[in-house]
């Protein structure tokens, strides 16, 4: 075996087509990310920062929607489905007991309004009023 590796080319077919060479000789440089560590363009950083009070107001909106509310008028409408709405009401509650003392005003009145808005909303439809 007199011939000595020369290296290998690693094409990404997904985005621009960049080439990058690797040699076995370097095995202080970085690795090249595998499949299932890959940050691809399905999973880029989200427009906003993920708060307490955007994860609140995402759960709110995910139980209205349920409850037959319409938040973007370009979307299907999603059937109305009173006891999934309600175990969203229900975890939103049990954050609500566990949180208590450990938020700031802002994400307390976040959370207290939405609780309200969504218990008043699912009464209203369970009542049939």
């Amino acid at each position: 075996m007199a011939a000595q590796e020369e290296g290998f080319v690693i094409r990404d077919r997904r985005g621009g087509g960049s080439e990058a060479s690797a040699s076995p000789s370097a095995p202080n440089e970085p690795k090249p990310p595998t499949q299932s560590g890959d940050a691809g363009p399905a999973r880029e950083a989200p427009a906003f920062p993920v708060t307490f009070s955007s994860f609140v107001i995402s759960l709110g909106s995910s139980s209205l929607m349920l409850m037959g509310e319409q938040l973007d008028p370009r979307q299907q409408s999603v059937p109305v489905n009173l006891p999934q709405a309600k175990e969203i009401i229900d975890l939103l509650s049990v954050l609500e007991e566990k949180t208590k003392g450990n938020l700031t005003a802002d994400e307390q009145t976040v959370l207290r309004d939405m609780l309200y808005a969504l218990r008043m909303k699912y009464v209203a439809l369970s009542s049939g009023t």
